[in-house]
């Protein structure tokens, strides 16, 4: 085995792994993120705490993980019959997920977290779920021709435009969108 590709430590069983994953999403349905520890995802995913601690450095590491594999899939958009039609599948998938999928969930838990810590805060910084997803999306209806080519600051702009209003009604209590708000939506943004 080359010096350079050789692991540190065990290798990382991937069913203990995915009982961990599995464990933080129950748990965190079941609990609540507060009342969530490091010893009772161990417990809960039936491996050693020694397991949790060696992978993961706090729950939150845990529940972004199992959240972003969740999140990439739930928010993939196949492209459409047209550009308006992309943006109203990923608006509706984004809604959708912060509303109803247990991945949305724990993706609002570290949300609210974020807010006093910034280990968490940052933690969301580095992995950002929803803004890969919505630069997916950008990407597609730029290389439709639907909108011009961005790139740095003006593309965080249109993430920002893009995920901003369903996020906002959502940590504000509200529901999904409605399919004609969904479709005024993607007007709007396409208009930009």
């Amino acid at each position: 085995m080359d010096e350079r590709t050789r692991q540190v430590g065990r290798p990382r069983s991937e069913d203990a792994r995915l009982a961990v994953l599995r464990a933080v999403d129950d748990m965190l349905v079941e609990e609540g993120y507060a009342a969530m520890t490091m010893k009772g995802i161990a417990e809960r995913a039936k491996v050693g705490r020694q397991t949790v601690y060696r992978w993961w450095s706090s729950k939150a590491e845990i529940l972004l993980e199992a959240s972003a594999a969740d999140a990439a899939r739930e928010l993939a958009v196949a492209p459409g019959e047209n550009a308006q039609d992309d943006v109203a599948a990923f608006l509706t998938a984004l809604s959708e997920f912060l509303t109803r999928s247990d991945a949305g969930l724990a993706y609002r838990a570290l949300l609210g977290e974020a807010q006093h810590d910034a280990k968490v805060a940052a933690l969301l910084h580095g992995t950002d779920v929803l803004g890969d997803a919505a630069r997916a999306l950008i990407a597609q209806v730029e290389d439709r021709g639907a909108l011009a080519p961005t790139a740095g600051g003006e593309r965080e702009v249109r993430v920002a435009e893009l995920v901003g209003p369903t996020l906002f009604r959502t940590l504000g209590g509200g529901a999904a969108w409605a399919p004609a708000e969904v479709a005024v939506l993607a007007r709007r943004f396409l208009l930009g």
